[in-house]
């Protein structure tokens, strides 16, 4: 059997059945072995990068592997923003790239370069994978690829990689013979004994606790236990705080959801957290915008317990954590679910009663939104497409600015609904090849990606392949004449813009021009008048559309959390509860029932 025909045979034993690629010399044979294989359909992308970013989004649909195949050189090179999102977004996908030939390897001569487009992808991607080797012996290539697949998947996820040189995809093997992976060479520590002691200690101190919170992140979706956690989340009864990546975990309408607390978010999501006094923090890895850069600081009147995989995670907050639980998310929500007739909380309607009124209250987006004669606000457009969007929908917020930070704070996830966008690279050009490969993960479900116009540019050319394709994918891109968040940024710090739009040297094209040059169907959202009414008329079009949506340039980001200058000139973060604008410190202090900070 052909080496090649091994790996691609492999692949599809892996049950998954796309593999993003742009094909090249250097990974022939693989290239071929992949266009004939009849349970494979591979799609080509118009660049590395994409491929990597549709294998990662692909992976978080389907919850399982996500595969990329790359030539040598600058085809593996192209693709490591994608691997580092995958890496520190903790998905599991398997990258594939070519290689000279053995021969034509470098080694260790001492020279730069020896094979044409030669370099040594391996060390370059071991930093941003859990597994990296470079195949040099055809008997080994089921070993390698087993233990790869089974890294990717198990203990953390996240990405692998394995390099190909082009006369080991050619060679001839015997199945049979190959050298297989056992995963005893590798122990993940077992805690199942230890967990249910902890889970007991975790219920016993939520039947304690007068104002308790969940914090939800993405962990629980990466150990496929997003059911058991809405039954977790009955049986505890307490407040649902969820980071951006577990933002669908719940939907909007839950009793228990109150959204996203964080730099950008709602008062009310910072008020539950800060006034709580029992904190389970489940699958989140507590990312500095969330805490505002000052874990000290985190609802620090709490007991706090960290459930989350990685132990490193729970160690970088210091000495915050009064219960640390390094463990699989899923296992502890299935073993609480288990001890539930342990759960017996205390009366708590006056915190029940206290979260509401804080979500009635404060809501993110406020009437004026909808009214601003100024232009299309974001916090309104954001407020009427969630209204709009089925539970059928995949929504890809955009990675960075207004797009990410304020469209998915406004945004009511919907039951069904598969809402995510890379939160740790934040990198602009995910949007397109994200929403392909998410796209045709949930079985060409409808697709909505809301995108800014800067970073509409990065990853543009994949527009050719949504229309090869002819995916149901509706891009949204809120045209802001630049990058407004970086505006923002330079004009708070310095008074004066650099390379943020067309008056500071950068300027961007027309999106609908362009869009309509690779045959897309356009629209354009120029008016706040109507504007449920012209939203809907894009949903309801056929195929893929990319609608251009003139949103206010430089509209208000808040609230937020802001620094304050003392009065010797230095400046101090406000912790999570004191947003900006600053409420009437009357008002403050009456939402307050933890001791707030010195002011």
């Amino acid at each position: 059997m052909k080496l090649s025909d091994y790996v691609v045979q492999f692949i599809a034993d892996q049950r998954v059945r796309h593999v993003f690629l742009l094909p090249g010399g250097g990974v022939m044979h693989i290239n071929n072995s992949t266009g004939h294989h009849q349970e494979i359909e591979y799609v080509c992308m118009l660049h590395e990068q994409s491929a990597a970013i549709a294998a990662e989004a692909y992976a978080r649909v389907t919850n399982h592997l996500g595969v990329a195949v790359v030539t040598t050189g600058p085809g593996g090179t192209n693709a490591l923003t994608g691997v580092a999102g995958a890496w520190q977004d903790s998905t599991p996908c398997l990258f594939i790239s070519g290689q000279v030939k053995r021969a034509d390897m470098k080694g260790d001569t001492g020279v730069r370069q020896l094979g044409v487009q030669e370099i040594d992808i391996v060390s370059i991607v071991q930093s941003i994978t859990k597994y990296a080797v470079t195949v040099m012996d055809p008997l080994k290539i089921r070993y390698h690829l087993e233990k790869a697949v089974y890294l990717a998947k198990s203990g953390r996820p996240g990405p692998v990689w394995i390099d190909i040189p082009l006369d080991v995809q050619a060679s001839t093997i015997d199945p049979e013979a190959l050298e297989g992976f056992a995963a005893k060479e590798i122990e993940f520590p077992s805690n199942q004994l230890k967990i249910e002691h902890q889970v007991s200690q975790v219920i016993d101190l939520f039947n304690r606790a007068e104002r308790p919170v969940i914090l939800a992140g993405n962990g629980i979706s990466l150990s496929g236990a997003q059911s058991d956690f809405r039954e977790m989340v009955d049986l505890l009864g307490a407040p649902v705080l969820t980071t951006r990546l577990g933002v669908d975990l719940l939907p909007a309408s839950h009793e228990l959801c109150f959204g996203m607390p964080g730099s950008i978010a709602t008062r009310a999501s910072n008020f539950i957290l800060q006034n709580s006094d029992c904190l389970l923090i489940l699958g989140a890895r507590l990312d500095m915008a969330l805490i505002a850069y000052a874990p000290e600081n985190l609802a620090r009147a709490a007991k706090k317990v960290m459930v989350n995989m990685d132990p490193a995670e729970i160690h970088k907050v210091g000495n915050i954590i009064d219960i640390p639980i390094p463990a699989d998310a899923g296992l502890f929500i299935r073993e609480l679910c288990r001890q539930s007739t342990r759960i017996r909380p205390r009366n708590r309607s006056d915190w029940d009663k206290r979260c509401r009124e804080w979500k009635d209250r404060y809501p993110f987006v406020l009437p004026e939104h909808h009214k601003n004669k100024a232009g299309i606000s974001v916090y309104a457009f954001s407020d009427v497409i969630s209204e709009e969007l089925s539970g059928e929908h995949i929504i890809l917020p955009g990675n960075a600015g207004n797009s990410s930070e304020l469209f998915l704070t406004a945004f009511k996830v919907k039951a069904g609904q598969r809402v995510f966008h890379n939160k740790g690279t934040g990198a602009m050009g995910f949007c397109q090849p994200a929403a392909i490969g998410a796209c045709l993960a949930g079985g060409r479900r409808p697709t909505v990606c809301i995108d800014g116009d800067g970073g509409f540019q990065l990853n543009i050319q994949e527009l050719e392949t949504v229309r090869r394709l002819n995916l149901p994918i509706k891009f949204f891109v809120m045209n802001n004449q630049g990058y407004a968040s970086i505006r923002s940024s330079q004009m708070g710090y310095f008074g004066r813009l650099t390379g943020a739009d067309a008056q500071s040297g950068m300027t961007l094209p027309d999106i609908g021009k362009i869009s309509a040059a690779y045959g897309l169907k356009t629209a354009r959202i120029a008016s706040p008048r109507n504007l449920r009414e012209q939203i809907r008329r894009v949903l309801d079009r056929e195929g893929p559309l990319v609608c251009d949506v003139a949103v206010i340039p430089d509209e208000i980001r808040a609230p937020r959390v802001s620094s304050v200058q003392k009065p010797d000139g230095s400046m101090t973060s406000r912790p999570l509860e004191d947003m900006w604008p600053f409420l009437d410190r009357e008002e403050f202090l009456a939402n307050m029932i933890v001791p707030p900070l010195d002011e």
